[in-house]
């Protein structure tokens, strides 16, 4: 049995903000939609609010700020020293890996091109552009072309002109290599599975993306011939994984040498819990105020996006509770075990797309139409797990070492 010391963590449901989080989602993308037509000036002067770097923006500061509070009261959980216990169950944790790392970028990358390249693509429009965001450290003319991308002068500023419907995969994508956030710990412990295995794969699913995330996506991009902005995709994993994760873990250490454990988990976390997801909020609102426009005239556009994420889903899913069938996992292993490739980590997805293409960009408004399906498709999974409970050995099993 993996100890479950990795996160701390009280057994419950889900809460307030994450039962409502589709709702949430929906009143932000109204309000943000409300806020660019009413206010575009204000929206505007927020995202230039930016660090620069040869007169480029690099890293937009409200949403560095907002970024840093979804992703820092995951990280605080995490005690790594914990991970190393994770030998013990090398089956679960060998395939969840697996799923996570070797099989779901690539079915991620199979299916969007398939329906947003050809079968949605006409409805998405075959002249439909996107202005995405220079590559970081990239010094092109105006005219030039960088993979799919033509160089453009818009506002004084040189951006990218690339195929609406690849910059959308370029959030598909971005999902698509961001495996497990912190509500699998609410979809494991409704599915009755084992919380001590979930902890600990969010605890190496963090330290695994530091590596993997960066290759795998510029990998990709490459292939879906999209921009690639190596310098910046680095960046994104320093300032919104490395850096959270670095913060997290030292304030942990501090806050529990002077105040305790028990007082760091019932006062301390518990002040937390609502700070990722109102982060959220606030970054989806700013958001929607520059993408209101591209809504309002195809009001289909999420719906086109949210197919392949929802068939993705389901896929990983399958494919991780078939395996662990055949591994002859115990169910309270085999569920989450599934449920964490399903689910996918939208705030460091959110944050990369921002970081890489500009919080205007359709890559930006792909990565959020994964929060949007994330509720109601993960409870939906979560009732297929309890109806199968019987295909699965409900005894607890020695994994060999």
């Amino acid at each position: 049995m993996i100890s479950d010391a990795c996160i701390i963590k009280e057994a419950k449901g889900l809460g307030f903000f994450e039962r409502y989080l589709t709702v949430w989602v929906i009143l932000c993308i109204v309000g943000g939609i409300v806020l660019g037509k009413v206010a575009p000036q204000f929206a505007q002067a927020l995202d230039g609010m930016a660090i620069y770097v040869n007169h480029a923006p690099v890293v937009s500061i409200p949403i560095a700020v907002c970024l840093f509070f979804m992703m820092y009261p995951i990280m605080v959980k995490i005690d790594f020293a914990e991970v190393l216990k994770a030998g013990k169950s090398i089956k679960p944790v060998g395939l969840t890996l697996f799923v996570n790392w070797a099989i779901k970028p690539f079915t991620m990358y199979a299916i969007s091109v398939f329906f947003l390249g050809t079968l949605f693509y006409g409805f998405i429009g075959p002249e439909a552009v996107d202005l995405v965001k220079m590559p970081f450290g990239l010094d092109l003319a105006i005219g030039d072309t960088y993979g799919v991308g033509t160089v453009v002068e818009v506002g004084g500023t040189k951006m990218l002109q690339v195929p609406l419907w690849r910059s959308y995969l370029a959030g598909c994508i971005l999902l698509g290599i961001a495996p497990c956030t912190a509500m699998v710990l609410v979809w494991g412990y409704l599915a009755r599975g084992n919380d001590g295995h979930t902890l600990v794969m969010v605890a190496i699913n963090s330290l695994t993306m530091l590596f993997l995330y960066g290759p795998l996506g510029g990998f990709l991009l490459g292939v879906g011939r999209l921009p690639v902005p190596w310098q910046a995709l680095f960046l994104s994993i320093a300032v919104y994984v490395a850096l959270p994760l670095a913060a997290g873990y030292i304030s942990r250490k501090w806050i529990i040498a002077r105040k305790g454990e028990a007082w760091f988990r019932d006062k301390f976390l518990h002040l937390l819990t609502p700070v990722t997801i109102i982060a959220l909020l606030v970054t989806l609102i700013l958001l929607f105020s520059f993408k209101g426009e591209t809504i309002l005239s195809n009001p289909l556009t999420i719906l086109w996006i949210a197919v392949p994420l929802f068939l993705q889903t389901c896929l990983i899913f399958a494919l991780g509770y078939g395996l662990a069938r055949l591994l002859k996992l115990n169910y309270s292993d085999a569920a989450p075990s599934a449920m964490i490739g399903a689910s996918n980590h939208f705030e460091v997805a959110i944050a990369t797309a921002t970081m890489l293409f500009g919080l205007s960009s359709g890559a930006a408004l792909a990565t959020v139409v994964g929060v949007l399906i994330e509720v109601p498709v993960m409870l939906m999974l979560v009732k297929v797990c309890m109806n199968t409970q019987g295909w699965f050995s409900t005894q607890a099993i020695k994994e060999a070492a």
